[in-house]
């Protein structure tokens, strides 16, 4: 049983853009930049939505922790890509690996079932408004936030737990920016088919459930609008909804062509990751949280609003 002990002696090196030093510069600066939109965006979010005590409603509750999730999720990743495009040695250790593949799955999951529950909110706003102050009151907003953070956490655990204690002994080199788990998952020198399919019913319940309770949702959210008589009161309830829904696209349309790709095109036997599956995970880890804030300050009259508000405070205190 050697190969139990070299798991845990095990330094994985992040091959990431190596051997081309100009387009690491290149995204390093990018990157750096987006991180620095991220962080900006995502916290006058979070403080304008505790502020303004006009945004004290659900759907701003579930924003601020999206926002929160935005910055954490990218937290965890960001700042150790930008030191690896500018470092020689691009190696993690090992308990380093696991603790990104942890914090990176579980800020996903989250975001999964996170945009769920904002869906079912929306829905309860436009097709029940009369009931919403009863439907959504603190006592449910509040536990459907944290049964969000605690079903991450919960299917990460489980995830990471199962690929840590695989044995790692003829390859050290993850063929990504960072440990992402499927790229670590195919390094392993056992058969990964349990991993694989604890991972598909994983994926199955915290990506496709509330990918399914979103598109019920809408759904009912459409035909309700379209009952509505004036053009006016159809497009007033569709601006209530439009920046979730766009979010919702742009996050769960990158994460299934990730995740749930036919094996003929992304294979666990192969090797070496392909370079659209990279800016593909570049794109979902950076880009969509980037995105999210700007969506919601566009789309959304109240958060320009307060965010005049606060910015007129600021000005003439």
């Amino acid at each position: 049983m050697e190969w139990k002990n070299q798991t845990i002696l095990v330094e994985f090196i992040l091959k990431g853009l190596s051997g081309y030093p100009r387009l690491e510069l290149l995204f390093f600066v990018l990157i750096l930049i987006m991180y620095v939109v991220i962080l900006l965006g995502n916290g006058t979010l979070i403080i304008i939505s505790i502020l303004d005590s006009h945004l004290h409603t659900p759907m701003y509750f579930f924003l601020g922790n999206l926002s929160f999730l935005d910055i954490c999720y990218t937290t965890t990743s960001v700042p150790s890509t930008l030191v690896s495009f500018l470092s020689q040695k691009k190696t993690i250790s090992f308990s380093g690996c696991a603790g990104q593949m942890f914090l990176g799955l579980a800020m996903g999951t989250t975001e999964c079932v996170l945009l769920g529950m904002m869906a079912f909110d929306r829905y309860v706003a436009i097709c029940n408004p009369l009931r919403y102050p009863i439907i959504m009151s603190k006592f449910s907003y509040v536990p459907m936030a944290a049964g969000s953070w605690f079903a991450g956490f919960v299917n990460s655990a489980v995830q990471t737990g199962l690929v840590v204690q695989l044995p790692f002994c003829r390859n050290n080199v993850v063929d990504h920016f960072l440990c992402e788990i499927l790229a670590v998952m195919k390094m392993a020198c056992v058969d990964i088919s349990d991993n694989e399919f604890i991972m598909l019913v994983a994926t199955t319940v915290f990506t496709l459930m509330p990918l399914l309770l979103i598109v019920i949702s809408y759904s009912l959210i459409v035909y309700s609008i379209l009952k509505i008589s004036s053009s006016e009161g159809r497009s007033k309830a569709f601006s209530t909804c439009s920046a979730h829904l766009t979010v919702v696209i742009i996050f769960y349309g990158t994460i299934l062509f990730m995740y749930m790709k036919p094996k003929s095109t992304d294979t666990l036997d192969s090797d070496n990751l392909s370079a659209t599956d990279k800016l593909i995970s570049m794109f979902y880890g950076v880009m969509t949280p980037m995105m999210n804030p700007l969506i919601y300050s566009l789309r959304n009259k109240d958060v320009k609003e307060a965010l005049k508000n606060l910015l007129n405070k600021q000005f003439f205190s």
